[in-house]
């Protein structure tokens, strides 16, 4: 628990409680330390933060999850307490909560930590605002199973970058604590009567631009066109529709756990590896990751609710799963990408500058531009915090630009690929071996492109999108981070059959409907299908993606580029990077010299031997420079190479 601690007062405490990561009563810390005050008023409060609304990828169908979500907090609040409902307040944190520190005359803001780099700026300046109006301020962290601050801590100072780091600091920190119960009651609002200039928010750059039918309304009024807090219409924030199948809100989380726990034989020996992309109804894991990101479902809750049911199988003899496969591993990976991203920081999201990630010279790499320490502090001083620039890209070949727009949309002519990354456009979620699949192949295993693209596709499409986690994820499957056998590769081919070609022929004819009628014997090579059946399946395997028909005839397009081929490159390219051994914060990556040390013919923008980003990166003060030490070089590619694809093995759920 974090506290800054003010002047005191005779009088009862009066609370902001500020909702952020942690949208639930059940198992809530930070929530209960409000609650430990006891409070003569608490003021359950959600910033409608302009960040999110316009400065973070996010498309229709998280925005619903969250939507949903607010929904259910509200209505859980009144269930408790008639008098409470959540305050939704369209302003962001850093104009708005000095001004309802004084309108409703608070002592105390409670809310959960979070140490994501865009938080830490904010919450850092909320407590510097804070202190100025003498309010106290308790931070209290809830969001993982330990903090991330004291897994660095206890991993000597550094990001934890692999799953034993984490066993090893989780064993100094203890065990992980108990889920707290839901609260039985909570005190009136006080007067939530508000007669407060609005700041209207900087409204560009607009990143979701693309995703809304007309410009965002949300913030018309201070308390919402009706003056009662009300939670923002997805119409009101101007989205297009959204199309998940998927809820959000804590009452659906229980529900989703509670049948998960019901299967004690696949709670105590689910091994994700052996879990099936393929199976889509139902999914074949808990899809419960959504309702960690929001909040709705405490992780510690779900920890314990497994652990207790793992411990009862135990007891009766028989053998369960162990972490890191196990559920309580995957939780023990989240945290591992939440540990190395509170180490790092802003750097974390990116190669340039990061000590931690490997250098390669991949294609359309990511322009980068960073500013001094103290530049969000400067920012936040005029009451905000500033927008960053929106990401943008180098295209160093137009041919690998076609490539990563083919992935993105689906149509790269490879059918298991189009079927994950259609799912995950329609759904907002796909498998964690799926996720694996679409990763491996846009970076090493095919197009190498740079995995900061993959990155920003899944940042706006998926509903549990995590910057720790999905960050963490793109590094480890394009081998700059946390893992390192970049020549096992993913087949496109080979991948999706471990399941049965029948389930995975059924899942691509799910979500790549060209091929509907297509013998299942063709389905993950339709080109081998003769012309003659391709015209009785009512399609034909034809062009690149652009066009859908073709007369009477569904089009599907050819193979963007021949895999084998392309994975022998990518694999030549790894280990290339690899013997250079550069890692993102290496002066020859930061000034461009980098590219001397690599044959101009080499894969990537590798001509001539100096110049601009992919490398140089500015500081707000327009200098080309960079602060960090050099890392050592780096493990060589081992002997042998293959796909991951034998690795992995079928296991139904019983």
């Amino acid at each position: 628990m974090t506290k800054t601690k003010q002047k005191s007062s005779g009088d009862k405490p009066r609370v902001i409680y500020w909702f952020r990561t942690d949208l639930r009563f059940h198992d809530s810390p930070a929530l209960k330390a409000a609650l430990d005050l006891k409070p003569e008023c608490l003021y359950p409060v959600w910033c409608w933060d302009p960040h999110y609304v316009y400065r973070a990828r996010g498309g229709p169908n998280r925005w619903k999850i969250l939507l949903e979500c607010l929904d259910d907090v509200s209505e859980s609040l009144k269930g408790i307490n008639p008098k409470q409902k959540l305050l939704l307040i369209r302003e962001g944190p850093i104009t708005l909560l000095p001004k309802l520190f004084k309108a409703w005359n608070i002592s105390h803001l409670v809310f959960e930590k979070d140490t994501d780099a865009y938080a830490r700026d904010r919450d850092t300046r909320v407590q510097e605002l804070a202190n100025n109006s003498g309010v106290e301020v308790i931070s209290v962290y809830g969001r993982t199973l330990f903090d991330p601050d004291e897994l660095v801590k206890a991993n000597g100072g550094k990001p934890t970058m692999n799953i034993t780091q984490v066993e090893r600091a989780s064993e100094k920190i203890g065990h992980v604590p108990r889920p707290i119960d839901r609260p039985k009651s909570i005190p009136d609002p006080g007067k939530i009567t508000l007669n407060l200039d609005q700041d209207p928010p900087n409204d560009g750059p607009d990143w979701s631009f693309e995703m809304r039918k007309h410009p965002d309304k949300s913030y018309s009024k201070l308390v919402g066109p009706k003056g009662d807090f009300a939670i923002p219409t997805m119409d009101e924030v101007g989205l297009l529709p959204a199309t998940t199948r998927h809820k959000g809100g804590e009452s659906v989380a229980l529900a989703s756990l509670a049948k998960v726990i019901k299967d004690t034989n696949y709670t105590a020996t689910f091994e994700k590896p052996k879990t099936a992309p393929t199976a889509f109804e139902p999914p074949d894991t808990t899809v419960l990751s959504h309702h960690l990101h929001f909040g709705s479902l405490s992780c510690r809750e779900f920890y314990w609710r497994v652990q207790d049911t793992v411990d009862r199988y135990k007891k009766q003899g028989k053998k369960t799963s162990q972490p890191p496969t196990s559920l309580t591993g995957q939780l023990l990976f989240r945290d591992m990408y939440f540990g190395a991203q509170a180490a790092l920081g802003h750097l974390f999201s990116q190669t340039i500058g990061n000590s931690h990630c490997r250098f390669v010279p991949w294609h359309l790499p990511a322009k980068v531009s960073t500013v001094n320490k103290d530049s969000a502090k400067d920012a936040a001083s005029a009451d905000r915090l500033s927008p960053a620039p929106e990401p943008a890209y180098d295209v160093d070949s137009t041919e690998a630009e076609q490539w990563f727009q083919r992935w993105r949309n689906g149509t790269t002519g490879f059918p298991f690929v189009d079927a994950l990354m259609r799912q995950l456009k329609t759904e907002g979620w796909i498998h964690h071996l799926g996720r694996h699949m679409v990763a491996c192949f846009l970076t090493r295993g095919g197009c190498y492109v740079d995995w900061q693209r993959g990155a920003e596709v899944f940042e706006e499409w998926l509903i549990d999108h995590e910057v720790a986690c999905n960050v963490g994820n793109w590094q480890w499957l394009s081998c700059t981070a946390f893992y390192s056998q970049f020549y096992r590769c993913y087949s496109p081919y080979a991948f999706g059959k471990k399941w049965g070609e029948a389930q995975g022929a059924r899942f691509i004819k799910r979500f790549v409907p060209e091929l509907a009628n297509m013998p299942d014997k063709y389905i993950f090579e339709p080109t081998k299908c003769p012309i003659s059946d391709q015209k009785k399946a009512g399609m034909l395997i034809k062009g690149d993606g652009s066009q859908e028909q073709e007369g009477e005839y569904k089009l599907y397009p050819k193979p963007m580029f021949d895999f084998a081929e392309r994975r022998e490159i990518c694999i030549r390219g790894m280990k290339k990077a690899y013997e250079m051994g550069l890692y993102g914060n290496n002066p020859k990556v930061l000034d461009g010299t980098w590219r001397e040390l690599f044959p101009d013919e080499a894969e990537g923008p590798t001509e001539g031997k100096g110049g601009p980003r992919g490398a140089m990166i500015e500081n707000n003060e327009g200098e080309g420079r960079f602060e960090g030490s050099v890392v050592p070089k780096g493990q060589k590619r081992g002997a042998g190479q293959g796909t991951l694809d034998g690795m992995v093995k079928r296991s139904k759920r019983n």
